[in-house]
């Protein structure tokens, strides 16, 4: 099934020239379905970068998907232009009434800040709180995932002595997890961040699902408040750790990404070798969403466990 997003939203023409099944609004209301509700708190920079990648992935599984892309109330991204932000983004003022199926909370450029110097902060805790009654399952990526972590459990963040960037091996710990179903016994993906959350900061009732002996932590779930916590970047382009390899070193040296560009020559276009497994893991997340939400989504409340 297609997922459901506004026609002229420049994420519609890409998916659909990639063969991803968009839907426009009088195609859904003619399915007598409920599509599942999922929210998309953006706080990436490149504003339609990060709505393409999450809509390409949420938008491959079997099920009919709204997407809902919120921005925050108290603060107006500097990189981002604001009729794009009026049209297509609801300020999280106008939708903290409603419920969720799901809710995604991505990373942003203010990792190496302590958290309660972030200008957001205060609104983004009152978010992560209003998941906890509003969105039956919540996925927080990248910052998004060490925020929640301080937030809910006081989890520190640690500075890296050098950025980790890079496509980097993920070892699978917790293979009967059924956000890992069909997961390779290890897989490749995508690291951006200066700083990391250790296992051994992580309090009892947090589970590890997959690390890296490189780059730490990649998945923890947190089933008491229906948290997945993903500190890597699977919904990267191939060409994103490209990007922002140029941009960085355009401002001085700036080590290669590890294990990406072929030869290591940044001339050369880098293969996507994490895609199939990008689409099994949010295609994993939809489909443990839809296995458990109740139908009528005014239930979705607080998820026992």
């Amino acid at each position: 099934m297609p997922i459901k997003i506004p026609d002229d939203l420049p994420a519609f023409r890409t998916l659909e020239a990639e063969g991803v099944m968009v839907m426009r609004e009088a195609d859904a209301i003619r399915q007598d379905i409920r599509p599942l509700r999922i929210g998309l708190l953006n706080l990436m920079p490149d504003k339609i970068s990060a709505e393409t990648q999450i809509a390409r992935l949420i938008g491959a599984t079997p099920l009919q998907v709204e997407l809902t892309l919120v921005r925050l109330s108290s603060h107006a991204p500097r990189n981002a232009a604001a009729d794009h932000m009026s049209a297509f983004y609801r300020a999280f003022d106008e939708v903290e009434r409603e419920r969720f199926d799901g809710f995604i909370v991505t990373g942003a450029p203010v990792e190496r800040m302590p958290f309660a110097e972030v200008r957001y902060w205060d609104e983004l805790r009152r978010i992560f709180d209003w998941t906890q009654g509003h969105a039956h399952r919540t996925l927080a990526i990248c910052w998004g995932a060490q925020a929640a972590l301080h937030h809910f459990y006081g989890t520190p963040k640690h500075e890296l002595s050098a950025k980790a960037s890079g496509v980097y091996r993920q070892r699978v710990v917790a293979p009967n997890s059924p956000y890992l179903n069909g997961m390779s016994d290890d897989f490749a993906i995508p690291v951006s961040r200066w700083t990391e959350v250790r296992r051994a900061d992580l309090v009892k009732g947090l589970t590890v699902l997959a690390e890296s002996d490189e780059t730490g932590l990649c998945l923890v779930e947190d089933a008491d408040r229906g948290m997945l916590h993903a500190f890597n970047h699977a919904e990267y382009d191939a060409a994103t750790l490209a990007r922002e390899y140029f941009r960085d070193a355009a401002l001085g040296p700036t080590p290669l990404p590890a294990n990406y560009f072929p030869d290591d020559d940044p001339t050369r276009p880098p293969p996507n070798t994490w895609r199939s497994h990008a689409h099994l893991l949010f295609g994993n997340w939809v489909n443990a969403i839809y296995q458990t939400a109740p139908y009528d989504i005014r239930e979705v409340g607080r998820r026992a466990a």
